[in-house]
């Protein structure tokens, strides 16, 4: 019985210490675990973070190259555009430079109208394209899309105005190819004011 008693005693004394040092241990590992899961959710919020700008990121690039990739389209015919522009040019001025007289003959009637299809089938062509004439006769001047060469006095007109244009200008879209030469009306002197400084 003694031996019974013992025994029983020195399993209850193993069991509360195995127990007492499970709780401490437990005291400590507890701490510690939930130092790495705050520690391990803080690094994950920063990955996903960086995870995330770097898909916005991705993103900007590809909506940025989409839209270069269309205005490298949209304009790629501006230099061979303006290439063609002096031969519109020549065209309208060989067309202007036939006299009422010189029209009533039938060959130079015929080359006439084969000039006056030429040019607008390539003006057409150039509109097809997006390109358009600027002939600002009579409009206010736009440093813009125009290009002044003079300024007219005594034009009945508005300071500021296009009086004449010497050769048109164009635009692709929206984009100046070529500013148009232009005359504009010169402001009228205005009488200057004799100011009193006797008082």
């Amino acid at each position: 019985m003694v031996d019974e008693n013992t025994n029983g005693r020195a399993e209850a004394a193993a069991t509360a210490n195995d127990q007492a040092g499970d709780g401490a241990l437990g005291a400590v590992d507890g701490g510690g675990a939930d130092e790495r899961v705050a520690k391990a959710e803080a690094e994950a919020a920063e990955y996903k973070d960086r995870a995330l700008r770097a898909l916005a990121e991705v993103e900007n690039i590809r909506r940025r190259a989409e839209r270069e990739r269309e205005d490298t389209a949209k304009y790629a015919v501006s230099n061979f555009a303006k290439d063609l522009l002096s031969a519109v040019d020549n065209l309208g001025r060989a067309l202007a430079s036939v006299s009422e007289d010189q029209i009533k003959d039938d060959v130079v009637r015929n080359l006439l109208a084969g000039v006056a299809a030429t040019e607008r089938e390539l003006v057409g062509a150039l509109e097809k394209h997006g390109i358009r004439r600027v002939d600002p006769k009579g409009e206010r001047f736009d440093h813009n899309l125009h290009q002044a060469i003079f300024e007219a006095e005594n034009t009945g007109q508005p300071a500021g105005t296009v009086v004449q244009v010497l050769q048109p200008g164009y635009v692709i879209h929206d984009r100046l190819l070529r500013p148009a030469m232009v005359g504009v009306a010169k402001g009228e002197a205005k009488p200057v004011e004799r100011v009193d400084t006797v008082a």
